[in-house]
């Protein structure tokens, strides 16, 4: 039986500020844009912000209406990556099988690695007292026999938690739970599983696979599964990776492509800087849409030589955005793959200049870390407000 740790940094954006500057401690802190932005997206936000409502994605505008005494900030995104590379060192560490997910959480498959420790429950606290001695700040651990679990029990008890799912357990912790908290179930999925007297993963348990297939697509299949805690995906070491991604996924529906194409920038820029940190070059360029009604869809392109730029990677997605239906929106992504070593020469000045640019803006944010220099794209349009 497999053992896998996933651990979450607890509003990562909103902590490294917090660290930088403690008198913020115990105050609502917002990380996306000034209080007086008109165009700002929050990316995170502290858990007293979170309790006057406030979450990812919304306007800051409408931030500022829930919660008008907060902390707003514009955001550092190469201190956060400063962050993330010191917690991300200390996994190794624990075991040699690490996938990285985002700047702020990884999965790592402890199985064999169990006998280093008191028990489950040790193993967790060990991690989550390294981060918070040598970084600063907290994390969030869960410890499960696969992903889904172990990224589940995470999120169980944030901030600071640590749950440890044992396989005797699943079933009798998965029963209590509502639908919605299982990967993948959103508002919309909530409502169509509702009208069916779903409510909680144990009334899900009385109905077959084929049934809920029969109700839902092959959602249905998905929803069976989870609500056994059935996962068989492997943990990926980062060396292995075929792809590099980003996606968000919303807390409330959005269609309009102003504001998509603003999260389509803003992930692209994590792409393509993790991209060149890796030393990487990606020929495919792929954008994924799931819309309110849970049909997920992607379109992929392939370009004729590698490429590292965040001009490059946006122009492409731009592109596929534009071939796709727009309706209600609930998740976005972008990723890029055939990934290479090899720099190959470019056909254009243009692509030249765009990949200059990339490599000079990294150093300067490397180099100066409380400096966030970013593309006027990333911003959220100024006649975008509160919808």
């Amino acid at each position: 039986m497999s053992t896998i740790l996933h651990v979450d940094m607890d509003a990562f954006f909103a902590a490294v500020e917090i660290l930088d500057n403690p008198e913020y401690q115990g105050k609502p802190v917002i990380v996306g844009g000034r209080k007086d932005s008109k165009r700002g997206v929050v990316s995170t936000c502290s858990y007293e912000a979170r309790a006057y409502g406030v979450h990812s994605a919304m306007p800051i505008q409408q931030a500022v209406k829930l919660c008008p005494n907060a902390i707003f900030i514009p955001g550092r995104m190469r201190r956060y990556q400063e962050v993330s590379q010191k917690i991300h060192e200390i996994f190794p560490q624990f075991s040699p099988i690490v996938e990285p997910l985002s700047i702020d959480e990884a999965f790592l498959d402890m199985t064999g690695c169990e006998h280093f420790y008191k028990d489950l429950y040790d193993m967790g606290a060990i991690l989550k007292n390294r981060i918070k001695s040598e970084v600063g700040i907290t994390a969030s651990v869960g410890i499960a026999p696969n992903k889904f679990l172990a990224k589940l029990a995470s999120g169980y008890k944030k901030p600071d938690g640590l749950v440890v799912l044992k396989q005797e357990d699943v079933q009798s912790f998965l029963a209590g739970l509502p639908v919605g908290k299982l990967w993948g179930v959103g508002d919309k999925s909530q409502i169509m599983l509702r009208k069916q007297g779903i409510l909680t993963v144990k009334d899900l348990l009385q109905y077959s696979e084929e049934w809920l297939v029969s109700q839902f697509g092959n959602f249905g299949t998905h929803l069976y599964k989870l609500a056994r805690g059935i996962d068989d995906r492997k943990v990926e070491p980062s060396h292995q990776a075929k792809s590099i991604g980003q996606e968000v996924t919303f807390n409330e529906d959005y269609d309009d492509p102003e504001i998509l194409k603003t999260v389509i920038a803003q992930l692209t820029e994590k792409v393509g800087w993790r991209l060149r940190h890796g030393k990487m070059y990606a020929r495919t360029v792929t954008l994924k849409v799931r819309y309110y009604d849970f049909k997920t869809i992607t379109r992929a392109h392939t370009l004729p030589h590698a490429i590292d730029d965040d001009d490059s990677i946006y122009n492409t997605a731009i592109h596929l955005f534009n071939t796709v239906e727009l309706k209600p929106i609930r998740l976005i992504g972008v990723t890029v793959s055939n990934l290479t070593t090899s720099k190959q020469l470019f056909l254009f000045e243009t692509e030249q200049r765009n990949s200059k640019l990339s490599e000079v803006m990294d150093k300067v944010n490397n180099k100066f870390s409380k400096t966030a220099i970013t593309r006027g794209r990333t911003i959220l349009p100024q006649n975008k407000r509160e919808r």
